[in-house]
């Protein structure tokens, strides 16, 4: 079954996309929880017109994001972890953790799929710079380093 997406959703595609779905995924999960639309060609008619919407927020927002990165150059975000002697931590610092301390730190709300880590899991103490995506245009680096707690 083809469906339009509304909302990025993991393993299946992102936002504004036409996907094609099992029927019964489509029919009692997407559509029933208003994550995507049945992709007939009143909908495929629309979707230009909400990817136009979408866009020109977008665009307004655009100054924001600018503010954001400029607010960010030369801080450091500390996230503690505990750690054993030999500097490697207990467990790993994921985006989910970098979110939250800007969050707490900075007072920035971030979705956390937009912060891109350098590494899959980091497992040592110490400072690294991870990526957010907030607008197309706009990519803003953070430094961060992770402290023993």
């Amino acid at each position: 079954m083809d469906i339009i997406l509304l909302k990025d959703i993991d393993k299946v595609g992102d936002k504004h996309e036409l996907v094609s779905v099992k029927p019964g995924y489509a029919r009692n999960y997407l559509i029933p929880q208003g994550l995507a639309l049945v992709a007939n060609d009143a909908n495929r008619a629309k979707l230009d017109e909400i990817k136009r919407k979408e866009e020109e927020e977008l665009a307004a927002r655009k100054a924001e994001f600018v503010e954001m990165a400029d607010n960010l150059k030369g801080k450091v975000l500390k996230i503690g972890a505990k750690a054993g002697t030999s500097g490697k931590i207990f467990g790993s610092v994921t985006n989910v953790q970098l979110a939250a301390a800007l969050k707490d730190q900075m007072g920035i709300e971030v979705d956390r799929r937009r912060v891109i880590l350098p590494e899959d899991d980091i497992k040592t103490l110490g400072a690294y710079v991870a990526e957010l995506k907030l607008h197309p245009e706009v990519d803003i680096k953070v430094n961060f380093e992770v402290v023993e707690e």
